[in-house]
């Protein structure tokens, strides 16, 4: 299994309707036949800690079967196509892998 996540800064001059929509293609990544599973987030309402991260706009949780999956989900259209649409909307973009 490869647990893939990633963190989202968004430009904080996007409007709700651009938020929306931005949700909507991160969630739109869970077509992906690679992917097993797929989570999105915002921030969580717990109680903050000096080890809590909470800086973030959007998280994205991505879970495939192995390796060659995860490569799969990088060069699906699907993938491409939210990369291009939404490139624009972010700041800053932190990835971890996990396997």
């Amino acid at each position: 299994m490869l647990v893939h996540t990633v963190y989202f800064w968004l430009k904080p001059e996007l409007t709700n309707a651009q938020l929306a929509e931005f949700r909507g293609g991160v969630e739109s990544l869970g077509g992906i036949k690679a992917v097993a599973k797929i989570y999105v987030g915002t921030p969580a309402a717990t109680e903050r800690r000096p080890i809590i991260d909470a800086s973030y706009s959007y998280a994205l949780t991505v879970v495939c079967k192995d390796v060659a999956a995860h490569d799969a989900y990088q060069v699906d259209p699907i993938h491409l196509a939210f990369v291009a649409a939404f490139k624009t909307f972010w700041t800053r973009v932190q990835i971890y892998d996990a396997a």
